[in-house]
């Protein structure tokens, strides 16, 4: 059912507006078919199906079994030709490719006079929207015409782009290997999470270095230093060091706010930076800070000149949301928090095909974390069941060893202690098959193992020995990561002075508020 489901035509028509639907057909009408209307058909059987069923398209009759790839590939074409047309996609760089592709055709007629004005128009408007692989392009193009079209100025024009070629060239293999470096360290953070020693740390520097290509910061147009605030930023990100995670996506963010027209150009970028600096504030504990960035970054989404489409829609979910659960775990306001578990819910449905299975999984971690801090264990453990239950799940291997974790966590809670063997075998099985645990969960797991020798009366003291070791991880840079995705100090607090969490996570948070405001 979902391979069927994930069939690329049906998804393509099922992620069509009623105006761009609209806008098909009429585009359909202009082409003026008949015969050939059988793409219509099919568009019309697979917009009113609400699971891809080949079968029922056979039926009706309008293709043989052996054509029906031809025909769909035909109409999968139209549908992205009638999308081109529609003015809610004619963004700036499909303009340029469109101008591009004009003076190409005027070149091959010969009119070289009329494409060359076209391209220096096309190359104005590239270059000032920092779209310089396009501008390459054009520059390219116009050499190929100028060497043809003899013009008295032509040494001094063949002079003039062959220096903008080679300026561009430049720009782009500086942007190319910065991008490259930051899609490498981003790779490296998805599998192995952050650096847990000094030995993965100097490995990490090692790479960094050896991959950052040299530059001056004043020749850097916007896009290079996106590139490089991003590499800075994931740098920073897996060797802990969260001030500077804070002052790099600072840096990309405000990038933004000075070029107001890249917000429109690459609001995925700018929704991106603006996750990282809540994250990185999310880290640092700096909840005023957090709380102005978070209500500026929603804020601007629904500003109307903000852009709309499918995809953005989908990212600015994921990144608000996630954060509006930071807000409330950092407050240590579960409770309050519990309505906005539905709000996701319902949203994840909406968004299901657009956001990938990692984040959703990341959304479920967070919804049982809430219902942990509510006290509402039994809730926690369905949504934790989620995760652990998901073969094919590609997740960072810090995340899926906090679920278990957690998940173990929450059945002592919740007094399911007949599963509790079992459940410690299978966690210890499965974490000591990572590679690199954290101390604080390898504190955790022998503190596990033992309480079943352990007496009812004597847990409370045992609950003590284990606060008062993972204590000491609490300033240790490697070790105080583990206590964001799971605050086993005041769980352990909780225990000891007989208090619910969130009680225990609220009175902290408004001792450090109290701190911050006295500094």
């Amino acid at each position: 059912m979902t391979k069927e489901q994930k069939d690329n035509l049906f998804v393509l028509i099922k992620s069509l507006s009623k105006s761009e639907k609209r806008q098909f057909k009429l585009y359909v009408g202009r082409l003026g078919v008949n015969e050939d209307s059988k793409f219509l058909m099919l568009f019309d059987i697979l917009e009113k199906l609400s699971v891809y069923d080949e079968s029922v398209i056979l039926k009706k009759g309008i293709v043989k079994k052996q054509q029906l790839s031809n025909l769909k590939a035909h109409l999968y074409k139209q549908i992205l030709i009638s999308l081109r047309l529609n003015p809610s996609h004619q963004d700036v760089r499909i303009q340029i490719r469109e101008q591009l592709d004009f003076a190409t055709i005027l070149y091959h007629k010969g009119l070289y006079k009329q494409s060359l004005k076209i391209l220096e128009k096309a190359k104005a408007v590239a270059v000032a929207h920092e779209e310089k692989n396009v501008a390459y392009e054009i520059v390219e193009l116009e050499k190929v015409i100028e060497s043809q079209y003899i013009t008295r100025s032509l040494s001094t024009r063949a002079d003039e782009l062959s220096i903008q070629a080679k300026e561009l060239s430049q720009q782009n293999v500086l942007a190319s290997k910065l991008s490259n470096l930051s899609l490498q360290l981003y790779g490296l953070f998805l599998k192995t999470g952050y650096v847990k020693n000094d030995k993965e740390t100097k490995r990490i520097v090692k790479y960094f270095e050896a991959r950052m290509p040299k530059y001056d910061i004043n020749d850097l147009g916007f896009r290079e230093k996106l590139w490089l605030y991003k590499a800075y930023l994931w740098y920073s990100f897996l060797t802990h060091d969260f001030l500077s995670c804070y002052k790099y996506a600072t840096k990309w963010v405000n990038l933004f706010y000075e070029n107001k027209d890249m917000i429109t150009l690459n609001p995925v970028f700018f929704l991106r930076g603006n996750h990282y600096l809540l994250e990185a504030l999310f880290y640092l504990r700096h909840y005023e800070k957090f709380k102005e960035s978070l209500l500026r970054l929603e804020s601007i989404t629904k500003e109307p000149w903000f852009p709309v489409d499918d995809n953005l829609e989908g990212l600015a979910f994921l990144y608000i949301y996630n954060n509006k659960f930071n807000l409330h775990f950092m407050e240590g306001s579960f409770e309050e928090g519990l309505p906005l578990i539905d709000e996701v819910v319902f949203k994840l449905k909406d968004f299901h095909d657009r956001i990938d299975e990692h984040h959703i999984m990341v959304f479920y971690y967070k919804i049982a974390s809430m219902y942990f801090g509510a006290g509402e264990s039994k809730k926690c453990i369905y949504y934790l069941e989620k995760i652990i239950s998901n073969k094919s799940l590609q997740m960072r291997e810090d995340l899926l060893c906090f679920t278990r974790i957690l998940n173990l966590v929450a059945h002592y809670e919740s007094g399911l202690d007949y599963h509790l063997d079992v459940l410690i075998k299978s966690t210890y099985k499965f974490l000591i098959k990572m590679e690199d645990l954290y101390e604080v969960q390898k504190e955790f797991i022998k503190f596990l193992r033992g309480l079943g020798d352990i007496y009812p009366h004597e847990v409370r003291n045992e609950f003590i020995k284990l606060h008062k070791k993972l204590k000491e991880f609490e300033d240790d840079p490697y070790q105080s990561r583990a206590f964001l995705y799971l605050d086993i100090i005041s769980w352990l607090e909780s225990k000891i002075q007989n208090r619910p969490i969130g009680l225990v996570i609220r009175n902290k948070f408004h001792d450090n508020l109290g701190k911050h405001k006295s500094h």
